[in-house]
């Protein structure tokens, strides 16, 4: 067989989708017919997309559009950091105090700048893993990602960004306005739809997560992750939960135990830690990267 006959049995034959969708529109007239919204291909008809039977469908294109890109920017694990959206960074706590109307609101306010130290954390410990600039097999490891958002969140964004790598932001579309932080990498820069979605992408390249103080969202996010290394549905990682006080105020695991809802082995799935340092030599311990 020669090399051109080769090239022909391996040619493609069928156009691309993209192709056809440059047909359909240089075939369009002023017609009714191929101005109906009917006439549009399914994958090009946005409020075809939108109808409630699509959900299926969408789930499919929010898991495979994360992945697909990951993989292609070579992402091969990650470092998670979750965490309150409300913390502010050092350089802002004046202004936050500043901003309290009444003796209530400043109370809150003064709990939440006590809380400043762990922006600080959660940006040496992206500075720290993204520092190190592991590969394996043509892959990138221990990239820092997380929900893209202000406070914790931009604090682990900003820190990767200062050591000069990349850094994945995973949004969530909320019904007030919510936008990327400016450390977010803007190809590595995701939207979700669906919450679930989201947090499995969370997981799928993790590593490591780090669980700074948080409300809801860090809970569910936290609970969810234990659950699932708790019943074996995902392998051990390190867990590193920030901020002892802080937990063990708003969460009693001990009485968990106490209670048998739990087992006293279960509290081990996670490690206490105050410093990025201390969170990042459970990290190395762990995979041995000594």
């Amino acid at each position: 067989m020669t090399e051109e006959e080769e090239k022909r049995l391996h040619r493609r034959r069928f156009y691309k989708a993209e192709q056809e969708a440059g047909f359909v529109e240089s075939h369009v007239t002023s017609t009714p017919q191929t101005r109906d919204p009917a006439y549009r291909l399914a994958f090009r008809d946005t409020d075809f997309l939108l109808r409630e039977e699509l959900r299926p469908v969408r789930f499919q294109l929010e898991l495979l559009k994360c992945e697909m890109l990951l993989d292609e920017a070579k992402i091969g694990s990650t470092l998670v950091c979750y965490g309150s959206a409300r913390i502010p960074a050092p350089e802002m706590a004046e202004e936050a105090l500043a901003a309290a109307t009444t003796p209530e609101k400043k109370a809150v306010i003064e709990r939440l700048v006590a809380k400043a130290k762990y922006y600080e954390e959660a940006r040496k410990l992206a500075h720290i893993a993204s520092s190190c600039g592991i590969v394996e097999k043509g892959m990138r490891q221990f990239v820092v990602c997380s929900g893209g958002g202000p406070s914790i969140m931009e604090a682990a964004n900003r820190g990767a960004v200062e050591a000069g790598a990349e850094t994945i932001g995973l949004n969530i579309v909320l019904p007030h306005e919510q936008a990327p932080n400016q450390y977010v990498t803007p190809h590595l820069a995701f939207q979700f739809h669906y919450f679930a979605l989201r947090k499995m992408h969370f997981l799928l390249r993790a590593k490591a997560v780090a669980v700074f103080p948080g409300g809801f969202g860090t809970l569910d996010e936290f609970m969810e992750l234990l659950t699932l290394i708790q019943t074996g549905k995902m392998r051990p990682i390190p867990i590193l939960l920030f901020g002892k006080e802080f937990w063990n105020r708003v969460i009693n695991f001990e009485a968990l135990a106490e209670e048998g809802v739990i087992n006293f082995e279960d509290l081990n799935l996670f490690h206490w830690v105050e410093t990025a340092e201390d969170a990042w030599a459970k990290v190395v311990e762990f995979y041995d990267l000594s």
